[in-house]
């Protein structure tokens, strides 16, 4: 076991809650890079699965950016008006061979393609948290990285660099052919 997918391969991501249950499941990404430390992946029009089994179809082609040491994960969606960037609060990755996995914890930033953004779901986390008794030290990280992932926004860093989203997707599409 490698640790990580490599370039080319075909995996699922499975989102989770804090209590071990599943959240959500990306049927169908494709590797654009596999490293210890990151994975970069795409997909388009991939079927995804909710947890009460409903599922739904992306609709654009989405770069996905999954970090082994932040607490968040980072999907630019390729749309006509510019790339919208989704940012999920969640757990460092893991690849088990399975899928490529995290806890999704609620909390989500989302990114204009003028680079502004708005903080989502506060409420669902507050009502997460106590529900499913996150700990203090969870809380603490996860605000840390709200703050994080807020001055990489600001810094044109990791994703959100100018030339990041289109240079991977130039990748997934000649993978794709």
């Amino acid at each position: 076991m490698t640790g990580y997918p490599a370039e080319g391969e075909i995996i699922q991501i499975h989102s989770y809650k804090h209590n071990g249950m599943i959240h959500r499941v990306w049927e169908e990404s494709i590797v654009l890079k596999g490293t210890p430390a990151y994975i970069i992946g795409a997909n388009d029009k991939t079927v995804v699965m909710e947890a009460d089994g409903r599922t739904w179809i992306t609709r654009e082609p989405a770069i996905c950016f999954f970090h082994a040491k932040h607490w968040f994960n980072i999907i630019g969606m390729i749309r006509e008006d510019g790339i919208y960037y989704y940012c999920n609060l969640s757990s460092p990755f893991v690849w088990d061979e399975e899928a490529l996995k995290y806890i999704d914890y609620d909390l989500d930033i989302k990114v204009f393609p003028d680079m502004t953004y708005v903080l989502l779901d506060e409420d669902e986390y507050e009502r997460h948290r106590k529900e499913m008794n996150y700990p203090d030290v969870i809380d603490r990280i996860l605000k840390n990285n709200v703050k994080k992932l807020v001055s990489w926004i600001h810094e044109r860093k990791g994703p959100f660099a100018p030339d990041f989203i289109d240079t991977w997707y130039e990748k997934f599409l000649s993978l794709r052919k």
